[in-house]
């Protein structure tokens, strides 16, 4: 039999060494031209990756700057903070800073984490709507039992509660689990099989299920996911004085309340799942510096932005993230240049996802604060004309 020469090399004893990724760059220089130089100048070790990545051949290389430093008032992050942004465009990190120092001037920005679940919906299939609805009030009173049945499968996770929600003859379960310093997709996913195993063995109503209906929508934006949160609910929130932003801003803060009621009606009208001016650009950058799962930013950028003009003149500020999707520990936080990030922050290992959490969020305020004040004051567009148009 000839020999498929499309097929990407692969060792199936050893596949993650730098011979094979060598293999790999040669084998996409045959086919395509493309030497992959820099791509294949890296200082990792590729036996590290096994669980990371498949058909490795190098890293892209990402510039990552530094922003800050931050004063977080938080029950987890408390104190000075830089954060590391990983990033392509110009004036991005320089707006987060300014943001910030905006922020270290009116005494630092409050942050709470409210709360944190992490999901998996399977759909369980019936004769009829009745036999679905009989089946949602068995499942509640034998909660104890699939809990017990979840959990045999980890250590950290605890299942919390499962929200119920009959369609046609489909009642989806909704699981949410607590998944301590890990992201926790896989463990809730592992968990609820088992669950569904011995609620499919025990129940007295015959059913079958589908382990993902789609209702956890995993990296997917969803309205339910504002209401009931995924991953962690955290709170930034900041009294902007009157003074400071007219010295730093050149914005006042009257201005800035309309401007806000218009920004507010723009995104209701469009839509939008975040209606500040640009959560994800901070999350994305940091995510991309901190080893996170890159897809949770379409989840995690949701939110919403409140604002109220005080009686002094200063104004009130908070942004909601209700599916901030964050880890310190376990996938890819522990490779050495996202493990080195997280370190600068004191977020790397266990019992600091909470402490990230609320770094993310203040990142996201200061960005914000500098963006929505660029707009109105009219240094948008002459500063990425100045700083962010690199072309070569």
């Amino acid at each position: 039999m000839a020999r498929d020469d499309t097929r990407i090399p692969r060792n199936s004893m050893d596949d993650h060494s730098n011979e094979m990724a060598q293999a790999r760059r040669d084998f996409i220089k045959e086919k395509t031209g493309s030497d992959m130089k820099y791509t294949g100048e890296y200082t990792i070790d590729p036996a590290i990756l096994p669980g990371n990545i498949e058909n490795f051949i190098g890293v892209v290389q990402m510039p990552v700057g530094l922003a800050g430093p931050v004063q977080i008032n938080g029950e987890h992050a408390k104190g000075l903070f830089y954060v590391p942004l990983a990033t392509t465009e110009g004036t991005l990190v320089a707006s987060y800073s300014r943001g910030m120092r905006v922020i270290n001037e009116c005494g630092g920005v409050k942050t709470t984490v409210v709360e944190q679940y992490m999901q998996r919906a399977p759909a369980f299939i019936f004769q009829d709507a009745r036999e679905a609805r009989d089946f949602g009030a068995w499942v509640t009173e034998n909660f104890d039992k699939i809990a017990t049945a979840a959990e045999s499968t980890t250590s950290i996770g605890k299942l919390k509660n499962i929200q119920q929600l009959s369609i046609s003859k489909t009642r989806y379960l909704r699981f949410n689990y607590t998944t301590g310093d890990a992201a926790g997709q896989n463990m809730v996913g592992k968990a609820t099989l088992a669950a569904c195993e011995w609620i499919k063995a025990s129940s007295p109503i015959k059913c079958e299920y589908l382990l993902s209906g789609n209702m956890d929508t995993d990296k997917k934006h969803s309205h339910l996911n504002m209401l009931h949160s995924r991953g962690k609910r955290v709170i930034a929130e900041i009294v902007l004085k009157k003074d400071v932003l007219a010295k730093i801003m050149k914005v006042d803060t009257q201005l800035l309340a309309r401007a806000t009621v218009l920004a507010n009606t723009g995104a209701q009208m469009a839509g939008a799942a975040y209606n500040g001016p640009h959560s994800a650009n901070g999350i994305a950058s940091l995510f991309i510096a901190t080893g996170q799962d890159e897809a949770n930013v379409v989840e995690s950028h949701a939110g919403v932005l409140s604002h109220e003009l005080l009686p002094n003149g200063d104004f009130y500020l908070s942004i909601t993230l209700p599916s901030l999707i964050v880890a310190t520990y376990g996938g890819g936080t522990g490779l050495p240049t996202q493990k080195e990030c997280l370190e600068m922050m004191d977020c790397y290992g266990t019992g600091k996802a909470n402490k990230l959490a609320e770094i993310v969020a203040a990142t996201v305020l200061a960005g914000d604060i500098s963006l929505a004040c660029a707009v109105i004051a009219g240094h948008w567009v002459s500063s990425h004309d100045k700083m962010g148009r690199n072309r070569d």
